[in-house]
């Protein structure tokens, strides 16, 4: 059955596989692949593929049967299969060949193929198993272990075996699998160390082992960390405390044993050694267990206390396998005994007739919390005269139980007995019971109770072995007196002659009855006893002996030294008598007794004490007696026992307990005594009977007894220990008076000296110490004995100063541990070895001559003196915020081999020259958390400090310290630690950079920095805040009023400008930069954040009219802030947009302020200014306009700009008033102080109008006049321009010719909203220049989008056309493409300021394309409505009804004006007529506007100055700039009048600029340098120089005459002036009378022709005419090189290949093509040959070396080969032309 179900479970498993592996193919569901696994050679082995159409049309497929010939199927066919439907397709395996085969079926349908993989497989052994185990966490000398499943996955019987290294072990090892059989593998991990284990472990499997696999085993060990919880802890240890427990019970707490490590980690709990003989009171059951991860386990302890008074010290060790260290904990307690009493002392029964019977009352109290058992020592069976009711009981916790005490005299005589109250772990408790038996005959004396108090003393004076008659004699005889108590004493005079026997000393009331009861039976018989009276030998007598009547002898002495008279008391029912009953004894005699045991029942059991009173003769007589002398009787007890068991009788079986079977004394060599309990638990008397012979050392009272059923016996146990007896004493208990019932009690009786343990092996080493500081060292001393010991250290005198210790003196309990502290102060720089001692003593020892134990131990300190030094000498905190705090930390280094001790005190100082002296007393800002402190040796130690700078100002602070002594005084001089430097600074914020988009998307960045303030702006920003700007220090709602109050001085307005109404918001962006070193929190607050938030009851409803419009502009939000607020960390920038919405027509403001949390507050004033969109208007920023100065006497002042703004929607002309100007002008003798030379112009809607202005001061003052200027159609305004000139001579070197650094930023930090792209470089400064200069510079054009490619124009006015020149204007990017621009700055003749914002358009392409399309489709409308008409005669409706055509028109194409389409949301509700017209332009279709461009501005800076005033201010530049001849302006004349010339070039066509000269310069230059870069063409020049002279070349006109050199000479020198100055003045026009020139010549030299005269007359002449022609030759070639290099052609040929190259570098470094800053490579060139008379040898060495050996004519293009040299060529242009230009 078992098989059957695992082979439906293996089917079963299949079918699950199968349907897993079936997949979906082009809506046709089958198998992915047929395997065929068991088959045999020459077998047909058949499969069925099935296929079936889940999709929900029809499917047709055709496939193709497989390759191979062993596997077939059907015949190829179309296969139908509707959906839903299946399709059986048999595949029949035939092998031949025993490998594995591999085919597939291919399936094709109109959606495409798929494949179908047949397989067959030859049996492997296979084994399945996981990649990796890993295994739980595990401690460290632990284990874990987990399971894995090892399959066989073949059909193959598989054998395997595993091998694996430590700490994992597999099992089982080896093994069988069947097929598809399993196996559980268990993994065992068993790491010995705590890190990562992985470890391959590999299995051999098959039918030899010729597989193998691996399994990776992973495995985490950490090392165990056990913890203890208790209530309580000491050093070093946990503590428990059980307090005081009662005796006899049990008390039962826990500890925790916790495990807070992430492994499970196993526990065994232990004792640590103790004493050999102390008994453990402490039990737990828990000796070891496992505790999990993060949790912990309870371990009960009882607590058992079994010594009444003693204090029980434990340890228990928690270790765990692995841990690095043990766990202990503390187990204390103590244990109570019973406090019991007796109401009375004493208990007088008084006068008592003879025969006659007395009862008194007294109670037993036991105030503790501890039962009792308490015992007197008094017979029971009738022998005494005094018994007690009950005898023997147990006494409950805070209980008093009431005794009956009854006395029944036998003779007439005084009666006294001290009764024995036995409590069980206490002291006996004694009661003095006396009273007075009188008969007919005889009446002695009555006995009370001050008697007994008399007796006392005579007893310690020894006065009582005298009877009272020799003491009333003596008395009378004045040997003895009375003294204050009216007792007997000696005289002191003849205290010399009577010696007193010696007073008895204090004894404990144990002793006490230890010496009344057995002691005096011990004494030699005869010896004079000191303190007892009457003994008695022996003092108990056994009757345990057949025959049933026996009789047994006793003694008594008499050791006084009167007569006595003995009486024994008798019952008639007791089976003991004494014969004689009665009998006198003379003083010091002897006489004996006969003891009788007759019982009248067999087979039981007695026991009684027999009682005999002794008392003086005399005293019978009470006539014969005196008060003074009267003494008391003295009792003397028999024990008696005995049983009646006849020989052969079985006794009876004793049921009793006993508390303790082992009874331990303390270790003392003193007499100690113990208690223990035996109790009969059975309902039989028990006798009972110690044999002390066995062990003389023990005694024991009494020594036998009888107990009643139920009742108990308190044994008392005395012993003296000595260190002889090693062993534990057993002492025979018998029972019933039978060997068979005899029992043992253990005695420990062994003495043991004090032992301790020290820690260290008595030797205590101390760390090296500094001289006059303290070191403290911890040891830990155990008591090893059973003794509780006082303890006391002991220096000697030369050590006490160096060496102590706490507590030096204290109780060490047994088994028990503290922790002494030893402190140790050098005074010297040295090693010490010092010897200190501990006295032990036991604290039970009672004897005043027991010595006490030294122990001596050796102490060894090292003193040296030590210093601290800091980390770094030098602490910079850097800038630290003002009012802020800073913390840091000094590293405090002690290099020394002892720790140090010190106090640190700091000095500050202010190092700002700017502070006065009295600002330099600030308090000390540098506050150290701690001021004294200890570092150890060769260690450091981080001192916190902290900075709070009131100001902004350069601190620095000495740190010094002082080393304290053991007292913590400061000791020596202060040494210098280190210093501590930091600067207080406020937080700083600065713009960096300004944007315009939207309305403001047409004023340049420089316009922008002038609007916002934000150079001012910037500068506050700089300053520090006044103490009225730290009122608030972080932004604070403060204000009940609607305008806050302002506690800031710096004041500035944020203008937006104009724009009109309806139009795109105002949008500028700022970037904030902070440039300072610490963090800066910043917040725009308008006057509503500013304000406390009232109720609404609270608010007055009285509205000033600057209220009402800070609450119109804030609660439609015309102003806001993106992002209001925020924080930049050191060195980061934030954008914020400020945005101004044109909504309302007028002008709007609203105050904000800028607040720096610790830092500056500045009042924003926003300006914004909304113009109806029909009303013409020029922004004016301010109305007021300063120029720049000038100097006075000047004859060519500079240009200056002022620029008109056009704010509204419409164009707009202006007129400049001149009146005023004609005005100054005839205020200053006739002389044009200022001019206007564009009074009248036209501004485009958001465009800037530059006017252009002249300043001529005559003297060093200041200007101003008011000039109104007129708006056509529009609102005027008057502006007030004010100049200043300045006397050059009387500033010197500090006149303002240089023109002011632009600090405006040259580059855009942010980029706006969907901006594409940028500007290398958005500003051009190029300062000062002087007139007729060219300058050039490289923009370049980058689009940074990654997919649209974007076209881009520049927008030059004609005016900026004058000046600037971009080379390409237009053009377009790809993506991810750069453009490089050249923009080139041409300045005019005359002095001028240059100011222009030229703009480059950018349009997207895409756009572009599609605003052309949609003007297209504009345009095909427009003309189809022009085109078509509409038919309305009815006629034609009528009668042609089919041909009707429903067709719908599109909106007519109208224009539509400006004043209709750009109507605001906020104007007025139009009329009717209005909407009607609005309604009709709504549903015209306008033309598609052309996208809207970004525009990128580019700013261009520059002031030009005359060319002798440049060359006398910038002499060393002026050689910097190329001056153009052509820029030389003629003789001022009225406007109308002025013109420019240029001369025409000396042999050269003029080029003008344009499309020719580009082409022919385009031309020439990629000849020029095709040529340069042909090797050949070098060689060729060469190579010309030796053919013949051609004979063409006579043709071509003889050359001129040569003019005179001084004809030559001075014309240059006239027109072009000197070479230092390079100016062409002769040439400049200046007169205006047309240039002297030569005529002129052509440009090349022409050659000689062959057959001239010259040519025969130099070949008669000989070498010496050939060498002159050579010279002559030589020079002319030279001059006609340098007459080409000086034409301004060449010059502009020269600059454009220049320039040419520069930008192909450019363009490459830009692009990361060439790396500018890289290293140049060193290239190895071939040593240059010296050219020689050889012309081939010249040429050939020419060869070798390409570059460095060229001849001239190769380095110059145009200067053409030597052999073609013509005649010298005058010089055409001045040597200035040789300067280079930018």
């Amino acid at each position: 059955m078992q098989q059957q179900a695992s082979a439906h479970q293996r089917s079963a498993e299949l079918q699950r596989r199968s349907l897993s592996q079936r997949s979906c193919f082009l809506g046709v569901e089958t198998w992915a692949e047929l395997v065929w696994e068991r088959w045999d050679l020459g077998g047909e082995f058949t499969k069925t593929l099935y296929l079936k159409n889940v999709h929900s049309k029809l499917q047709k497929l055709r496939f193709k049967p497989p390759v191979t010939k062993f596997f077939t199927t059907l015949f190829p066919q179309v296969i139908t299969l509707s959906p839903g439907t299946s399709f059986s397709m048999p595949v029949t395996f035939r092998p031949l060949e025993r490998c594995e085969h591999q085919d597939t079926i291919e399936f094709q349908s109109k959606e495409g193929t798929f494949q179908v993989s047949l397989r067959a497989t030859i049996p492997r052994h296979t084994l399945e198993l996981p990649e990796s185990v890993q295994l739980p966490p595990c401690a460290a000398h632990h284990s874990t272990q987990t399971t894995f499943t090892l399959r066989n996955a073949s059909k193959l019987r598989t054998c395997f075996r595993w091998e694996v290294g430590d700490p994992f072990q597999l099992s089982p090892e080896s093994g069988v699998l069947g097929p598809s059989e399993e196996a559980q593998i268990v993994v065992l991990f068993s790491p010995l160390e705590a890190r990562v284990y992985q470890l391959e472990a590999s299995c051999a499997f098959g039918d030899q082992g010729e597989n193998s696999c691996t399994l990776l085993l992973q495995g985490l060990s950490k090392y165990p960390y056990l913890d203890i919880r208790a209530p309580g802890e000491e050093q070093g240890c946990k503590l428990l405390e059980f307090g005081t427990v009662a005796f006899g019970s049990c008390l039962e707490k826990h500890f925790e044993i916790s495990n807070p490590s992430p492994v499970t980690s196993s526990f065994s709990l232990s004792r640590l050694r103790r004493p050999a003989l102390l008994e453990s009171v402490f039990e737990y059951s828990l000796r070891e267990g496992l505790v999990a991860p993060e949790s912990s386990v309870q371990v009960p302890v009882c607590f058992s206390p079994v010594e009444v008074d003693c204090h029980s010290v434990e340890y228990l060790c928690v270790s765990a396998p692995g841990a690095l260290s043990k766990k202990l904990i503390k187990l204390t307690g103590s244990c109570c005994g019973p406090l019991v009493s007796l109401s009375v002392s004493v208990l007088d029964f008084g006068c008592v007739a003879e025969g006659e019977q007395t009862m008194r009352v007294m109670q037993l109290s036991n105030p503790s919390t501890v039962v009792a058992q308490y015992q007197f020592d008094a017979g029971t069976d009738g022998h005494s005269v005094f018994s007690v009711e009950p005898p023997s009981g147990t006494l409950p916790p805070n209980s008093t139980l009431t005794l009956r005490l009854h006395f029944c005299p036998r003779h007439p005589i005084p009666h006294h007995r001290r009764l024995a109250c036995l409590v069980m772990h206490r002291e006996p408790l004694f009661l003095d019971v006396i009273g007075t038996c009188h008969s007919e005959q005889l009446k002695p004396a009555v006995l009370r109770a001050r008697h007994l108090s008399t007796y006392l003393r005579h007893l310690g004076r020894g006065l009582t072995f005298y009877p009272p008659d020799i003491l009333s004699a003596m008395l009378a005889h004045n040997k003895l007196e009375l003294d204050r108590h009216g007792a007997l004493k000696i005289p002191e005079d003849l205290t010399q002659e009577v010696v007193p026997p010696d007073p008895p000393t204090a004894k404990t009331p144990m002793e006490e009855y230890f010496l009344s009861e057995m002691a005096i039976a011990r004494h030699p018989p005869g010896a004079p006893h000191p303190i007892c009276h009457v003994s008695v030998d022996p003092p108990e007598l056994l009757f345990y002996e057949p025959p049933n009547s026996q009789s047994r002898s006793l003694t008594l002495t008499n050791h006084t030294k009167g007569k006595l008279c003995l009486l024994w008391t008798s019952s008639p029912d007791c089976p003991f008598s004494v014969a004689p009953a009665t009998c006198e004894l003379g003083p010091l005699k002897t006489t004996d007794f006969r003891v009788t045991y007759s019982p009248r029942q067999a087979n039981t059991v007695h026991s009684a004490q027999l009682e005999c009173f002794a008392i003086y003769k005399v005293l019978r007589d009470h006539c014969l007696s005196e008060e003074v002398t009267l003494c008391p009787p003295w009792c003397v007890t028999v024990r008696v026992s005995g049983h009646s068991f006849q020989p052969g009788r079985e006794h009876f079986n004793p049921c009793c307990s006993l508390t303790r079977p082992r009874v331990v004394f303390p270790a003392l060599p003193e007499v100690s005594y113990r208690t223990v309990l035996l109790r009969n638990t059975g309902d039989l008397p028990l006798l009972f009977r110690l044999g002390l012979e066995e062990c003389p050392a023990v005694s024991v009272l009494p020594p036998s007894g009888l107990v009643m059923p139920g009742s108990h016996q308190v044994l008392c146990f005395r012993s003296t220990p000595s260190e002889e007896h090693t062993d534990t004493l057993a002492i025979p208990l018998q029972l019933n008076a039978s060997p068979k019932h005899t029992q043992e009690l253990t005695v420990i009786s062994v003495a043991e000296k004090p032992r301790v343990c020290v820690e260290g092996d008595g030797c205590v080493f101390f760390k090296p110490t500094a001289v006059g500081c303290v070191s403290e060292r911890a040891v830990r001393v155990r008591n090893m004995s059973r003794i509780p010991l006082h303890y006391q250290w002991r220096m000697r005198a030369s050590d006490a100063n160096l060496l102590s210790v706490e507590p030096s003196t204290g109780i060490l309990q047994p088994n028990e541990s503290t922790v002494q502290h030893w402190h140790f102060a050098p005074r010297e720089e040295m090693t010490y070895n010092m010897r200190p001692s501990l006295l032990l003593w036991p604290t039970q020892s009672q004897s005043p001559t027991n010595k006490k134990s030294c122990l001596f131990l050796k102490a060894v300190g090292v003193a040296s003196k030590g210093s601290i030094e800091a980390g770094r000498a030098m602490t910079d905190l850097g800038e630290v915020l003002v009012g802020g705090c800073k913390s840091f930390e000094v590293p405090v280094v002690n290099n020394s081999s002892c720790p140090v001790s010190f106090s640190i005190t700091v000095q500050q100082s202010i190092m700002d020259p700017s502070l006065k002296e009295e600002d330099c007393d600030d308090s000390l800002v540098l506050e150290l958390e701690t001021q004294r402190g200890c570092v150890p040796a060769r260690s450091r130690l981080l001192l916190r400090c902290s900075v709070k700078p009131p100001r902004r100002a350069l601190y620095c602070w000495s740190l010094k310290y002082h080393t304290l002594n053991a007292s913590g005084s400061e000791q020596g001089c202060a040494q210098p630690l280190c210093q501590v430097r930091g600067q207080g600074v406020f937080p700083t914020l600065e713009v960096t950079d300004a944007r315009g988009s939207g309305a403001a998307d047409g004023l340049s960045k420089l316009q922008l920095w002038g609007l916002f303030s934000l150079e001012p702006l910037n500068t506050c920003l700089r300053r520090d805040p006044s103490p009225l700007e730290l009122t608030y220090r972080v932004p604070t709602r403060h204000s009940l009023r609607r305008c806050p109050s302002v506690f800031t001085s710096s004041i500035l307005d944020f203008n937006f400008g104009a724009a009109p109404l309806g139009s795109e918001p105002s949008c500028v962006l700022l970037v904030f930069e902070n440039t300072g070193s610490i963090p800066v929190e910043w917040c725009f607050l308008l006057p509503e954040d500013q304000q406390i938030e009232l109720e609404y009851w609270a608010e007055s409803g009285d509205f000033t009219p600057t209220e009402l419009q800070h609450m119109r502009v804030q609660d439609n939000r015309l102003f806001s802030i993106s992002p209001s607020s925020g924080s930049l960390p050191p060195g980061q920038q934030r954008a914020v947009q400020f945005t101004y919405r044109h909504e309302f027509a007028g002008t709007d403001r609203l105050p904000v302020l800028l607040k720096l949390s610790y830092g500056r507050e500045i009042l924003l004033n926003f300006v914004g200014v909304t113009v109806e969109r029909d009303q013409r208007y020029i922004y004016f920023n301010c109305s007021k306009h300063t120029f720049t100065p000038v100097v006075i006497g000047g004859f060519e002042p500079p240009k200056q700009v002022y620029e008109l703004y056009n704010g509204g929607a419409l164009p707009l002309r202006y007129h400049v008033d001149t009146e005023p100007l004609e005005q100054l002008t005839a205020d200053n003798f006739g002389h044009p102080v200022l001019q206007c030379l564009t009074p009248y112009g036209e501004v485009q809607p958001g465009q800037t109008a530059r006017t252009e202005w002249i300043f001529s001061p005559l003297e060093a003052k200041t200007y101003s006049v008011d000039i109104p200027i007129h708006v056509l159609e529009g609102d005027s305004a008057l502006i007030r321009f004010e100049g200043s000139g300045f006397d050059s001579n009387a500033l010197g070197m500090s006149a303002p010719f240089r023109m002011d650094p632009c600090r405006v930023p040259c580059t855009q930090r942010v980029p706006l909203p969907g901006q594409i792209v940028f500007l290398s470089q958005e500003r051009v400064c190029l300062g000062d220049v002087p007139v007729c200069s060219r300058s050039t510079r490289l923009i370049f054009l980058s689009n940074v989008s990654h997919t649209e490619r974007v076209l881009f124009s520049w927008n030059l006015t004609d005016k900026d056309r004058q000046v600037v020149e971009i080379h390409p204007e237009q053009g377009s990017l790809a993506a991810d493409e750069s453009d490089l621009c050249i923009l080139t700055f041409h300045t005019s003749g005359s002095p001028c300021f240059y100011q222009l914002d030229l703009m480059c358009e950018v349009v997207s392409e895409e756009a572009l394309l599609q605003h052309e399309a949609a003007v297209r489709q504009w345009e095909q409308e427009k003309e189809r409505q022009a085109t078509e008409f509409t038919l309305t005669e009815k006629e034609l409706s009528s009668t042609s009804p089919s041909h009707r055509t429903h067709t719908q028109t599109l909106p007519p194409i109208r224009i539509i004006s400006s004043s209709v389409c750009a109507g605001g949301q906020h104007e007025p509700r139009p009329c009717r007529a209005e909407r009607r017209a609005q309604r009709e332009a709504s549903q015209v279709w306008r033309r598609p506007a052309p996208p809207r461009p970004a525009l990128l501005h580019l700013g261009l800076t520059a002031r030009s100055h005359s060319l002798l005033e440049y060359q006398t201010i910038f002499p060393t530049l002026f050689h910097t700039h190329h001056i153009h001849v052509v820029r030389l302006e003629q003789p001022k004349t009225p406007p109308s009048g002025s013109s420019e010339s240029r001369p025409p070039s000396v042999n050269l066509p003029l080029l003008r600029q344009g499309a020719e000269r580009e082409i022919l310069t385009h031309t020439l230059t990629s000849i020029i340098r095709g040529l340069l870069d042909d090797p050949q063409f070098p060689v060729s020049i060469l190579n010309d120089r030796d053919e013949p002279v051609p004979y063409f070349t006579q043709l071509r006109p003889p050359p001129p005459s040569r003019a005179p050199p001084s004809s030559t000479s001075q014309p240059s020198s006239a027109r072009y002036g000197s070479p230092d100055t390079g100016v062409r003045d002769g040439e400049s026009g200046v007169t205006g009378v047309p240039p002297l020139s030569p005529p002129p010549r052509p440009l090349l030299p022409p050659p000689q022709q062959p057959g001239s005269p010259r040519r025969v007359a130099t070949e008669q002449v000989g070498e010496a005419a050939e060498a002159s022609q050579n010279a002559l030759r030589e020079e002319r070639e030279r001059k006609s090189e340098e007459t080409i290099r000086r034409l301004p052609e060449f010059g502009d040929l020269v600059e454009d290949v220049l320039m040419n190259t520069l930008k192909n570098l450019m363009t490459e470094a830009f692009l990361g093509e060439l790396v500018l800053t890289a290293r140049p490579r060193i290239i190895a060139l071939p040593p240059v040959t010296q050219p020689s008379s050889n012309r081939k040898g010249s040429v050939s060495s020419r060869k070798m070396s390409r570059y460095p050996s060229l001849p001239d004519t190769a380095k110059d293009p145009l200067s053409g080969p030597k052999t073609n040299r013509g005649p010298d060529m005058p010089p055409a242009a001045s040597p200035s032309n040789t300067a280079p230009r930018q």
